[in-house]
């Protein structure tokens, strides 16, 4: 019983949950950026807008960007440098088309990959990108081993991604929003309340800020630390390779 692993409030399998988190993407692919804008009132593009600020990518960076989505953090990198070589990870073919259908210019590449178990070879990558996909990672602990293995010395972690408000008013705020406006919004707009529960499910059991740096130390990140936006709605979480 102790190899379970939540999807959402559920305890399940690693292998049921790999399964049944697929499902709720596919299942919502298709209008994946309205519902981003309507759920999060269009502040999560302030998010990653302020996450790849904190990136700060250069034009010779080869970055990976794992569970890209729809690509929104490579549409932002491309407004500074279109050219930066960029390999987009996704396990979700439905995502991955989504992303394509998007990004049409620059040094691109797709490839349909599990964060557990990637391809590619050690000390390859200067950059390593992952937003608001943490959480639905079966094993993070083996996703942090995989992406300090891949990075090259020297090279940098960036994770964004829904954490823990630290002022008392605003989790209250927060809790009641996300367990019953984001259900009922995933109703109205994709007739889909289930992937959407699961959404405020998979945030609550998430770790928080500081169990999140312990576990990035424990991978071998060196100078990990945290920034938290909107009083900890969401947090970014950085880390070297040294």
């Amino acid at each position: 019983m102790n190899n379970l692993s939540n999807f959402g409030y559920s305890r399940v399998t690693p292998k049921e949950k790999t399964k049944l988190v697929q499902k709720v993407f596919s299942n919502v692919a298709f209008n994946y950026d309205l519902m981003n804008d309507v759920m999060s009132f269009g502040a999560h593009r302030l998010w990653k807008k302020t996450f790849i600020d904190i990136v700060n990518p250069y034009y010779d960076d080869k970055i990976i960007d794992v569970g890209s989505g729809s690509g929104d953090l490579v549409l932002e990198i491309q407004k500074r440098y279109l050219d930066t070589k960029i390999d987009i990870v996704d396990l979700n073919k439905e995502m991955l088309k989504e992303g394509k259908k998007r990004i049409k210019k620059g040094n691109v590449n797709f490839y349909q990959q599990n964060a557990e178990s990637l391809s590619f070879a050690n000390n390859s990558y200067d950059k390593y990108l992952i937003s608001f996909c943490l959480r639905n990672i079966t094993d993070i602990d083996q996703s942090f081993k995989e992406a300090f293995r891949i990075l090259k010395p020297g090279g940098q972690y960036y994770c964004l991604e829904f954490s823990r408000p630290s002022s008392f008013i605003i989790s209250k705020i927060y809790s009641y929003y996300k367990s019953n406006l984001i259900p009922s919004f995933g109703k109205i707009f994709s007739n889909n309340r289930d992937a959407y529960n699961y959404l405020n499910e998979s945030i609550d059991v998430f770790p928080n800020q500081e169990d999140l740096k312990k576990r990035m130390g424990s991978a071998g990140f060196n100078s990990v630390k945290f920034t938290n936006l909107f009083d900890g709605i969401v947090s970014i979480h950085t880390g070297y390779k040294y």
